[in-house]
């Protein structure tokens, strides 16, 4: 099944660099305009116990800020307890995790209808899954277009670069990319943002402000994103 334009799969520059935030935000705005959203976060190392059982916050965030319910096992089929790599941590617990059961269990999520999906990656481009297979293998397994976190911080033009030269080697389109503020004391922030609307061939879905620990988070990056740019 070859996804329509209204599904991306969302990298960032690095672990960390706030791709459920920005996954999030997107998610509001485009519910805000009427469509029917839904997220899957496919593989998601770190689990905290809670009255329903194991689970990732971030998988917890996405099921909150889409319109469309399914069952967490659906959002999140695989979960690993430690917060490391998933190579890793699949194989201090006795799993091997391939792209072919990832991509089988995001298409039959994908069966309920929405208007925009978004499947949220771990960590950044390259993240290993197995042995021989990488995260980026699963983008290309689902030919999703992808959206691009960047971390803003010292060293972030080199990241965002290297990933979006990597995403087209693995010929798949950079469909936008977000900017977003990971260190409040960033120099020279303006222009780091001008070379990379200059460099990055695509479009800025926004730039999201250093947000802290705010509950309002989500809210707040919403109104600085447009989905209807990609």
């Amino acid at each position: 099944m070859k996804l329509t334009s209204r599904h991306y799969f969302v990298t960032g520059t690095d672990t960390d660099v706030g791709k459920t935030l920005v996954a999030c935000g997107l998610l509001k705005a485009a519910a805000e305009k009427g469509m029917r959203t839904l997220a899957l976060k496919p593989i998601a190392a770190g689990a905290e116990n809670t009255k329903d059982g194991l689970r990732n916050i971030d998988a917890v965030m996405l099921m909150a800020a889409m319109t469309e319910q399914l069952p967490y096992r659906q959002v999140n089929p695989v979960l690993l307890e430690p917060a490391i790599a998933p190579h890793i941590a699949a194989e201090q617990v006795g799993k091997r995790i391939g792209v072919s059961q990832l991509a089988g269990m995001c298409r039959g999520a994908m069966m309920q209808p929405a208007d925009f999906v978004l499947v949220e990656g771990a960590g950044g481009w390259r993240v290993p899954l197995n042995r021989q297979e990488l995260m980026s293998d699963l983008a290309v397994e689902l030919q999703a277009p992808v959206i691009l976190v960047v971390g803003m911080k010292l060293g972030c033009i080199s990241h965002a670069l290297l990933s979006a030269e990597a995403i087209r080697a693995d010929g798949l389109r950079l469909a936008a990319w977000v900017a977003n503020s990971i260190d409040p004391d960033m120099s020279c922030f303006d222009e780091n943002f001008t070379t990379l609307q200059q460099m990055l061939g695509a479009p800025c879905l926004g730039v999201v402000p250093y947000l802290g620990a705010s509950d309002q988070c989500i809210d707040t990056a919403a109104t600085c994103l447009d989905a209807t740019l990609l």
